[in-house]
């Protein structure tokens, strides 16, 4: 996972791995100014790199933006972002130099972008991340979800996609379809193939197969609970038989 290289490399070493505003960010962590460059002398950091430092300083910038961070948000970011106890310190340390930098999010959330341009299942789980943060006290403030809306826009997610997403934490048990992006048009068959097929694609082990980081794969354990607990309502409501274990 990501937070393994805080300890092999040190604050320094990432930032010159990482590159770009988050190599940045993480040099200053370490006491040492980076130049804001494109890229990285080793070549592409590598992609768990990328996700759990960018899910940091984006989740840091989220806390900003409505000026409170709760503790069932502090409570969801220790639940997501996973690392050992030894390197919490250094990682909550980073949290809150990314929320006190006067450095935008947008530059953040932009080499995120570019770095998932061929994986955007990537950019779905920062989001659905940020997401899970947001939502821990109950609620998605207005400030926050204009933040995520912002987020989703660099990352290319539409608005279609992002309702979806959004349905996954809104708490809104009245709408299950719009949890699996699903149409109360579809029959039963075609619901039930297009269940099994979200499944498939969301399911942790596949994270785990893909060699991602121990965040996305938290991520997805949360996001797969949502989507069955969608698929138990709709069942109950067209009276289906249940989906075999």
């Amino acid at each position: 996972m990501a937070s393994s290289f805080w300890g092999a490399l040190g604050g320094g070493g990432l930032g010159l791995m990482l590159g770009g505003p988050l190599g940045a960010l993480v040099g200053a962590l370490a006491g040492h100014v980076l130049v804001d460059r494109e890229g990285a002398p080793f070549g592409p950091a590598p992609r768990e790199l990328v996700f759990t430092t960018g899910l940091v300083a984006l989740a840091a910038k989220m806390a900003r933006s409505d000026g409170v961070v709760t503790s069932e948000e502090v409570a969801a970011f220790r639940r997501i972002v996973v690392v050992p106890p030894e390197e919490r310190e250094r990682i909550e340390r980073l949290f809150d130099l990314a929320r006190q930098t006067s450095a935008g999010f947008e530059a953040y959330a932009a080499q995120i972008a570019a770095a998932f341009k061929d994986e955007p299942a990537l950019l779905e789980d920062v989001l659905d991340g940020l997401f899970l943060i947001a939502a821990a006290d109950g609620a998605i403030h207005e400030a926050e979800h204009a933040y995520l809306m912002a987020v989703a826009g660099i990352f290319g997610i539409g608005a279609k996609d992002f309702a979806r997403i959004e349905a996954r934490h809104a708490r809104r048990p009245e709408d299950p379809y719009l949890v699996l992006g699903l149409s109360r048009d579809m029959d039963d068959a075609v619901l039930k193939r297009a269940y099994r097929r979200l499944v498939a694609e969301t399911h942790p082990d596949r994270e785990i197969a893909r060699g991602l980081p121990e965040e996305a794969v938290a991520i997805a354990t949360r996001r797969l609970a949502a989507i069955n607990a969608a698929w138990d309502a709709i069942e109950r409501e067209r009276g289906l038989a249940p989906e075999p274990a």
